[in-house]
């Protein structure tokens, strides 16, 4: 199971990218949770500097930017193997 972490208060971008990564993990049928990280104080700890960040099993993928679907796939698909 990927264990998806949406780090980010909740900003429209946040929103954007969690919208994103549950339509990809439907479209696929990926066995996937996702989690939203909005306490501040944590950021730091998974290494984000600048919202929204993604974190996928334990791995920092992006941060301050929301990648293109084809490519969260890519990261998604890679990450489940």
């Amino acid at each position: 199971m990927l264990d998806v972490k949406i780090i980010g208060k909740g900003c429209p971008n946040c929103e954007r990218l969690e919208s994103l990564c549950n339509e990809v993990i439907s479209e696929e049928n990926l066995d996937a949770k996702i989690d939203k990280v909005t306490d501040v104080n944590e950021f730091v700890s998974y290494g984000v500097m600048m919202t929204p960040g993604l974190y996928v099993n334990g791995k920092l993928l992006s941060q301050g930017k929301i990648p293109v679907k084809s490519t969260l796939k890519k990261w998604l698909e890679n990450a489940q193997e």
